[in-house]
C-alpha cells in the first residue's frame, strides 16, 4: 500500500509541475505577442522617422543650392 500511496503523491506531484509548466508557455507566448507587436510598432516608427529625416536633408540641400546660387549673382 506503501509504494501505492507514493505513486499517488509522484503523479500528483507530475501532475501539479506540469500545470505550472502550462501557465508558465501561456504567460510567456502572451509576452511574446506583446513584444512582437511592439517590436512591429517601433519599426514602422523608426522607418517614419527614417523618412522624416530624408525629407528635411532634401529640403536643407535645396535651401543650400538655392543660398548658392544666390551668391553668384
Amino acid at each position: 500500500m506503501n509504494s501505492a500511496s507514493n505513486e499517488r503523491l509522484d503523479l500528483a506531484a507530475l501532475e501539479s509541475r506540469v500545470d505550472e509548466l502550462i501557465k508558465t508557455v501561456d504567460s510567456l507566448t502572451t509576452e511574446n505577442v506583446a513584444l512582437r507587436n511592439q517590436q512591429a510598432a517601433l519599426t514602422a516608427e523608426r522607418a517614419a522617422l527614417i523618412e522624416k529625416t530624408e525629407q528635411a536633408r532634401s529640403r536643407v540641400e535645396a535651401m543650400i543650392a538655392r543660398l548658392k546660387a544666390m551668391e553668384t549673382r
